[in-house]
């Protein structure tokens, strides 16, 4: 059996195919198509090719993609919802969508704040408005296709979110798409609302690239695969579990490339520097898996708290356009030429300097035709480096917790343009594959399940607590696809919260296996 990885990018759709030893036999990088699901298919098509493997034996076939990062940036292809929030009269003062801009507001057809909610402790903080909760839906009854129900703390108890979404799908049936904030983010009210709403609203966004992928697949003849979707801790879902929770496919492509280089690498704690052709991600691996990020992620334009990488993004990458100012210093992008390295840049016939251009003038790497850029100056070359490697060493020093230096790995495509001696690393090393990285990242990922949850160890004991919220973990990742027998707890943590009544903790635990 095969595994198919595709990672689908703003500049190249990238595709692996592995072995059962989970060894690389064939990859691919190819420009990324207007329409994804063209470039995909293409990009399968060739893998096969090359490989001359039947499809009809890859097993598993997995897909990274930025649509819905892409829908919520550019505003398209959301769909119109309803918000419900569980909280009067203790939150009326902030209503939902306070700090949102105005074009993806619109997103929201209605909108309310019914009685009901949780102190802190679990305690109740009004009655559940059960009789205005099913007002408010028999009036967005036909003009929506999804709805986001939040309500405070919900994280330490999400009764009152249940009934509420038992109470939509009496009123609006079975198939309305629910989004339940407790089961998307963590503490802070309206953060976790924002990043339900986000999910509400990218329901058709995964039903197309859900299904489009499945198209795909069989177009090529891969027709015995089973299909999953990578999501943005480094793990996969399946295809039902995507399309209930698609924000969690948002900023998958720098955990692919994460896990992908911890693989290749066989390092399990490593700094990875992600080159693409117009941007570079930095993130850490910490014990074979992305460490995330511990403060509020903003997504164009919305604060949210979900799990979200700890990742660092400058404006580098192989396409980067190299400019001289009159002063005589040089500048390194933003602005990049994208998926038109191949038509712009120098060493391809164009008329534009890229970062590309200066790393084959410096004799860093054999790519196009050197003798196009051997007119470029050499000073100039050497200034346009130093400041693209001072770009990586100030993102470096970003990303790391302490003054130690630290094992870095490079992939991407466009990582042929970083030299590897980084001030603030023990050791840099550019594995075999770097270049999909990403794919191999997402083909060889596991399935996984995360609980977070406010916990009074006065009323539970710690042990009692922390075994009941194991299994818990475990069960969400047996839900997402994973093999109960290999499914082990990967990351603990318990934290002690000191402003709260008794012995509060906050507990968060992930629970990872392999795939079915």
């Amino acid at each position: 059996m095969y595994k198919l990885g595709i990672d689908v990018g703003g500049t190249n759709t990238d595709a692996v195919l592995i072995n059962d030893a989970l060894d690389v036999v064939a990859e691919i990088k190819r420009p990324t198509s207007g329409d994804i699901y063209d470039g995909i298919v293409d990009a399968i098509k060739t893998l096969l090719e090359n490989s001359k493997v039947d499809p009809a034996e890859i097993g598993q076939a997995m897909l990274g993609t930025t649509q819905c990062t892409n829908a919520i940036v550019e505003r398209k292809h959301l769909a119109p919802i309803a918000v419900l929030r569980i909280g009067a009269p203790a939150t009326v003062g902030v209503p939902p969508m306070v700090d949102w801009q105005e074009d993806i507001k619109q997103v929201v057809v209605a909108e309310t704040i019914v009685g009901g909610g949780f102190e802190h402790d679990g305690k109740v903080l009004a009655e559940l408005d059960e009789e205005a909760i099913r007002m408010f839906f028999g009036e967005v009854k036909g003009k929506i296709e999804a709805i986001a129900i939040s309500c405070v703390f919900s994280t330490v108890r999400n009764d009152h979110e249940m009934r509420a979404a038992e109470i939509c799908r009496e009123v609006l049936g079975d198939s309305i798409h629910v989004s339940i904030s407790s089961e998307i983010g963590s503490m802070g009210l309206v953060e976790r609302e924002n990043a339900t709403i986000l999910n509400a609203a990218l329901y058709r966004v995964a039903e197309t690239f859900t299904e489009g992928f499945a198209r795909s697949l069989s177009e090529m003849g891969v027709v015995n695969a089973d299909v999953y979707l990578s999501q943005n801790d480094g793990t996969l879902m399946t295809m039902e579990y995507a399309r209930k929770y698609p924000i969690l496919t948002i900023a998958c492509g720098p955990t692919n490339s994460i896990r992908g280089a911890s693989y290749l690498s066989k390092l399990e704690n490593a700094l990875v520097i992600d080159v693409g052709g117009t941007t570079t991600d930095l993130g850490v691996i910490q014990s074979g898996f992305p460490r995330e990020s511990s403060i509020a992620v903003t997504i164009g334009g919305v604060r949210t708290n979900f799990r979200m990488p700890d990742v660092v993004t400058i404006g580098l990458g192989g396409g980067s356009i190299v400019r001289e100012k009159a002063d005589g210093s040089v500048t390194v992008g933003p602005d990049s030429v994208g998926y038109e390295i191949t038509k712009k840049a120098l060493i391809f016939g164009g008329d534009t300097i890229t970062a590309t251009d200066v790393a084959v003038r410096l004799g860093m790497v054999e790519l196009g035709d050197a003798a196009k850029v051997a007119h470029m100056d050499m000073d100039f070359a050497k200034k346009a480096m130093a400041q693209m490697k001072d770009m990586v060493e100030d993102a470096i020093d970003a990303m790391k917790v302490s003054s130690a230096d630290v094992d870095v790995i490079l992939v991407g495509g466009g990582s042929i343009i970083i030299p590897t001696d980084l001030k603030g690393a023990s050791s840099v090393l550019k594995p075999e594959f770097f270049g999909t990285a990403n794919a191999i990242g997402s083909a060889i990922s596991k399935v996984s399940g995360t609980i977070e949850k406010l916990i009074d160890y006065d009323t539970t004991p710690r042990d009692e607590a922390l075994e009941a919220a194991k299994a818990e973990a475990i069960e969400m990742a047996v839900e997402a696809g994973a093999v109960r027998e290999t499914v082990e707890i990967v990351d603990v943590e318990d934290i002690p919260l000191q402003y709260y009544a008794g012995n509060t903790n906050k507990v968060k635990i992930k629970a990872a296996g392999e795939l079915k």
